[in-house]
């Protein structure tokens, strides 16, 4: 099979990639093994929060340079101050071109509510979503927060306590549906996704909508967990108008209904525009002639290669197996790319948990044009792009999401003007 590019990898990094390539007119094939990332998101996408030392970041753009500086080798500094904010626009254009609404902006950093009810930085947050302008408190002085009876993923005492940390007043109320009855006789089918299929139908809303009616009392605002639908996207501002209040969700343990539904549209914008998305195949080898890949072969495809001019790599780190440790080190396991690791196995962590883990910044090493480098030299025709890059810790700096599509877009950019 021939196909302009290949992109290992239909998380994050790799559907806005495709995107991007689609929609310039390549044909392109997405090769995706299964879940990804995004079905643990918050319903937030983080590009900058802290530096690589520490300090906490209000303005993404201003502090890329600094990080840069402090480390040479981030994903970022293969974009480039001066294009950071460039791309990181695009990248919100982007999503919400896809129908993946969200509010923010790269030069501020606002606060989303997290499940364990804290205020944490982030760049862009689904519109809908519970977030603030502020650090320390919300826009509302008392909510009513709603939960479904038997929902376990939803935490609504620590929503309320960080509440009330916050000057909040908060009444925890809990409601049911025949539907929720249902999907409840058996405990381990009450998760986020399946309530939320509840919510697809018409009826199921409307009957919420009586609920939330009766109960709200004097509230300024109405919360919800989210799950309020899989294949609808219009539940907040239905409830909100039903109400005549605000009405609000946040995320909750995973698995993710924000990043289900942003990964559903995602893919659904790649194929529209042209895209080959195989779900459930996995790629296991390539040839290689010289420094270039001559062709690339997946379990389900057996003998027939996939022949492109341009392959891109977005297996993402060890969560999807985009990088596998095992005691002699740390290996990318498709094209045995060269991999920046410790050597010392005991320098691979920090006996604090809390800190921040060595381990979490190994990864592919590139040259500046993204291509994977291989026994020190670039693989003329491959680049790689999102979480499996070296020299950033996406949980500590809070830019997991931010280095996902950036380097995507910036990939994109080198491979169409190539």
């Amino acid at each position: 099979m021939k196909f302009d590019s290949v992109i290992v990898g239909g998380g994050l990094a790799g559907l806005v990639c495709g995107i991007r390539l689609a929609r310039a007119g390549r044909r392109c094939a997405i090769v995706s093994s299964g879940q990804s990332a995004l079905h643990f998101s918050s319903g937030s996408f983080d590009l900058l929060n802290a530096l690589p030392d520490g300090t906490a970041v209000t303005n993404p753009v201003e502090a890329v340079a600094e990080t840069i500086r402090q480390v040479p080798e981030h994903p970022y500094a293969r974009i480039g101050a001066e294009r950071f904010a460039t791309l990181a626009d695009e990248a919100a254009a982007l999503l919400s071109e896809t129908g993946v609404a969200t509010e923010g902006a790269a030069t501020r950093n606002h606060y989303r509510v997290t499940p364990m009810g804290e205020l944490k930085p982030t760049w862009l947050t689904l519109k809908g979503y519970v977030y603030s302008a502020d650090a320390a408190t919300l826009s509302w002085r008392n909510v009513a927060l709603f939960n479904a009876e038997g929902f376990l993923d939803f935490y609504t005492k620590f929503l309320a306590d960080g509440f009330q940390r916050m000057g909040v007043a908060c009444e925890v109320h809990t409601f049911n549906l025949p539907a929720i009855e249902t999907i409840r006789k058996n405990p381990s089918e009450m998760r986020s996704a399946n309530i939320a299929r509840v919510f697809d139908r018409e009826e199921n809303l409307q009957a919420l909508a009586e609920i939330l009616r009766r109960e709200t009392g004097t509230c300024e605002a109405v919360l919800l967990p989210a799950v309020l639908g899989i294949d609808r996207y219009d539940a907040v501002e239905r409830l909100s108008e039903a109400l005549g209040r605000p009405v609000a969700v946040v995320a909750t343990l995973p698995p993710s209904v924000p990043g289900i539904q942003t990964q559903i549209r995602l893919r659904r914008c790649f194929q529209q525009a042209g895209g080959t998305y195989m779900l459930g195949d996995t790629a296991v080898r390539c040839e290689m002639q010289g420094d270039r890949i001559a062709a690339l072969y997946t379990n389900n495809h057996g003998d027939i290669a996939f022949e492109a001019k341009d392959y891109i790599l977005a297996t993402g780190s060890y969560f999807s197996q985009g990088l596998v440790a095992s005691m002699e080190g740390v290996c990318e396991p498709l094209f045995g790319l060269d991999v920046a690791c410790a050597a010392d196995r005991g320098a691979w962590y920090d006996r604090d948990l809390f800190a921040a883990q060595p381990f979490e910044t190994f990864g592919v090493r590139t040259d500046d044009a993204l291509h994977g480098l291989r026994e020190g030299r670039p693989v003329e025709n491959l680049r790689v792009i999102g979480a499996g890059l070296a020299g950033f810790n996406p949980v500590k700096e809070g830019c997991g999401a931010g280095v996902s599509m950036l380097t995507a877009l910036e990939a994109a950019r080198r491979i169409l003007e190539k």
